[in-house]
């Protein structure tokens, strides 16, 4: 993981060698696990694909941190809420 913009935008690798910038907007701790909500920073507001990106973040070995996918559906879908509830509901009282 490289910080090209400063400590609030990332660079990530997929699999398939292919970086994405994405602009952290939070983190949360839930069930025992780290997870980190993003917006993608190189994709215009109107792309189709263009989201919030929730990936788990895991320390390896060597005490890096890593970001990894969520493959369950229902997992994702559950922090995908909890997400919601801290990232939006300020929102919705202005």
């Amino acid at each position: 993981m490289s910080e090209d913009f400063g400590s609030d935008f990332i660079t990530i690798v997929d699999d398939d060698g292919t970086e994405f910038e994405l602009e952290l907007l939070d983190t949360m701790d839930y069930k025992g696990q780290t997870f980190v909500a993003f917006l993608p920073a190189d994709m215009d507001e109107n792309d189709p694909d263009y989201g919030l990106v929730i990936l788990r973040s895991v320390i390896d070995e060597n005490g890096d941190e890593l970001f990894e996918s969520i493959d369950d559906e229902d997992e994702l879908q559950d922090v995908y809420e909890h997400f919601a509830v801290l990232l939006f509901d300020d929102e919705d009282e202005e």
